[in-house]
């Protein structure tokens, strides 16, 4: 197992890892809408708080030589549904063409009280 780790996206707010890669598996933890320059979420609202989730898990990948064309599944969680039609406008731009397998649901919180949270796993090309 190794421990990826980028300054481009915010430091954990706990006792993880930013993203753990075993075998040529990468296991990203979750991602809000923290500004990594200042560990605050950004401002915005739910749009700037889920192109910034999707800019830090684009770091993240990238600090263990992945893109999001090697994403094979995607856990998202919302904290209001109603958001969801953003969600996915936001989430395909940043896809492209690319589908991974993906689940989407409501939380009834997220950590700072952020509105959006994501978490990838993505397999590291030969």
């Amino acid at each position: 197992m190794k421990i990826y780790h980028t300054n481009d996206a915010p430091e954990a707010i706990g006792p993880y890892s930013q993203a753990v890669v075993a075998g040529r598996w990468v296991y990203t933890s979750g991602q809000i809408g923290l500004d990594p320059a200042t560990g605050e979420l950004v401002d915005g609202g739910f749009e700037a708080q889920a192109r910034r989730v999707l800019t830090n898990l684009r770091a993240v990948l990238a600090s263990a030589g992945c893109t999001f064309e090697n994403v094979i599944k995607a856990n998202i969680f919302v904290a209001d549904l109603a958001d969801f039609p953003v969600l996915n406008s936001i989430y395909g731009e940043a896809m492209g063409t690319h589908r991974p397998a993906r689940s989407t649901v409501q939380a009834a919180a997220l950590p700072k009280g952020a509105l959006v949270e994501i978490d990838l796993v993505a397999r590291i090309a030969k």
